[in-house]
């Protein structure tokens, strides 16, 4: 295997394994996430610039390295750090607020998409399938049904 195809395995398990962390309801586990797409991005910048001493335009290298990626890994990793420091500090003042790391869903947002998918249900009636199940049902269902 060359160098390359290792920094791009390295990289895509980076991504997966952050965006897994992402999708967690912890934010100690989001912040970690969010550190690892970091240094898969960086990665990604490093794998992509090519190889070291190749010109950026022409076909003489003559030891000219292009500078580009190496001004993106930077502000890649000042981002990161300054993401981080605030999600950090997200962190630390919900655990002085609550003693709880887990993101709790908020009623309205849940009550404005049950709205949404009810207003869903009367505009497409194939969206109401399963004739046993009392939340998909509509009201104007219910009403057919009890005349």
């Amino acid at each position: 295997m060359t160098v390359t195809l290792v920094l791009v395995i390295a990289m895509a398990v980076l991504f997966a394994a952050g965006v897994y962390l992402l999708l967690e309801r912890s934010l100690t586990r989001m912040l970690l996430g969010f550190l690892l797409l970091g240094n898969a991005l960086n990665l990604l910048l490093l794998t992509m610039s090519g190889a070291a001493g190749g010109p950026p335009i022409g076909k003489s290298a003559e030891g000219i390295s292009d500078p580009l990626p190496q001004a993106f890994a930077l502000t890649a990793i000042v981002i990161t750090f300054a993401v981080s420091a605030f999600l950090l500090a997200l962190i630390h003042r919900s655990w002085h607020l609550s003693r709880a790391d887990e993101v709790v869903p908020d009623e309205a947002d849940v009550a404005i998409g049950t709205d949404r998918r009810d207003d869903a249900a009367d505009e497409d009636p194939e969206l109401d399938t399963d004739p046993d199940d009392d939340t998909s049902r509509t009201p104007d269902a219910d009403e057919r049904t009890t005349r």
